[in-house]
This record gives structure tokens, sequence and C-alpha cells, in this order.
């Protein structure tokens, strides 16, 4: 589905910042399930990327905050917002486990990974695909 699906991902917190580190913790829990981050790989932080936002046909949240800190993004008026465990007809957020230790991460992937294999069909549905 590369030809017609991009997804991109990027931070809205006050200390989201363009290129900072992926966080190690991340990077191990995913390598566990055979995902590689690349080195160079930063984040991105939407403050200074609002093209990402108006290129959005979907915003896939983590929180509830997180959608509610959308109302602040003019370039993202419109787009319709969905929390990730809304996909599988869910409610509830997926809190952000930084500074938490590696079960935590490990937990979090799971849920995360669970919530977009299972909600995959109505994800697809929302996006015409």
């Amino acid at each position: 589905m590369a030809d017609r699906v991009e997804v991109s991902s990027g931070g809205l917190a006050p200390f989201a910042r363009d290129g900072s580190l992926v966080s190690l913790d991340a990077v191990l829990v995913l390598r566990e399930v055979g995902i590689d981050i690349p080195r160079e790989t930063g984040a991105t932080d939407l403050k200074r990327h609002p093209e990402q936002f108006e290129a959005a046909d979907l915003i896939v949240a983590m929180t509830e905050e997180q959608r509610e800190m959308l109302v602040d993004f003019p370039a993202a008026t419109g787009t319709p917002v969905t929390l990730l465990r809304e996909l599988v007809g869910e409610a509830g957020d997926i809190d952000d486990p930084a500074m938490k230790d590696e079960s935590v991460f490990q937990q979090c992937r799971e849920e995360i990974m669970r919530c977009l294999r299972d909600g995959l069909p109505a994800l697809l549905e929302r996006l015409e695909v």
C-alpha cells in the first residue's frame, strides 16, 4: 500500500524539537520485534511544520490531550482526528512511556501494535483506500 498511503509522525509537546534523537528505549523495544530505526532518524516538531497537517487526510493521536492541543494549530482545522484506540472501538489514551522503565516501553509497543493491527481495516475505510 506504499503507493497509496503515506505515514508521518511528529510531536506537539512544548519540548518537541526537530532532529531530537529517538529514545534509546524506543529503539531497543522496536528492535525486539524486528523494527529498526535508522540512526539518523530524528523527531519532527509539528509546531514548525504545519504543512504536515495540511497534507494529512487523517490525524491519529495517542491521547485526548494531544487531540485537544490540535485546536491551537489552524493548519489542522477540518482534518479528522481519531485516537489510536478508537480505531478498535475502544476509548482511552496510550500514554507516553518517556522516563519510565523498559517494561513500560514494551507494553506501549504492544498496545500500539495491537491497535494498528486490529484497527487497520477501520483506518483504511476512513481513508477510503
